[in-house]
């Protein structure tokens, strides 16, 4: 058997705030744009939007799935989460500096960079 994860979607609320602070995020513009499912291509990967709440889906927002992104150096890192509401602070943990942050939508997002 032979698997491979090309994507992910994460649940949002409110589609164009989603949008713009990803488009902040990634630094770069939403591949495809739609009232219910927008993604982003960020290297080959697709990191979906989904407005479950215009499917009429239930969803609890919080730390059971953590989309991690990875970035080149500390520096970025720090970059990447300034302003941003911590849930997990940096920390070096093995051969890695992690922190994780809460997105606009409640979810909860690591980042990582080699230390």
């Amino acid at each position: 058997m032979n698997c491979n994860i090309g994507s992910l979607y994460i649940c949002v609320k409110d589609m164009d705030r989603a949008i713009a602070f990803y488009e902040a995020f990634f630094e770069q513009q939403v591949t495809e744009k739609d009232d219910i499912y927008s993604v982003f291509d960020v290297s080959g990967f697709r990191f979906g939007l989904f407005a479950y709440e215009k499917m009429n889906e239930k969803h609890v927002f919080g730390s059971n799935c953590l989309p991690s992104v990875s970035v080149e150096n500390v520096d970025a890192l720090n970059e990447k989460i300034r302003d941003k509401k911590l849930c997990f602070p940096l920390a070096r943990i093995g051969k890695n500096w992690v922190a994780e942050f809460v997105d606009s939508e409640g979810n909860h997002i690591e980042v990582t960079a080699p230390a």
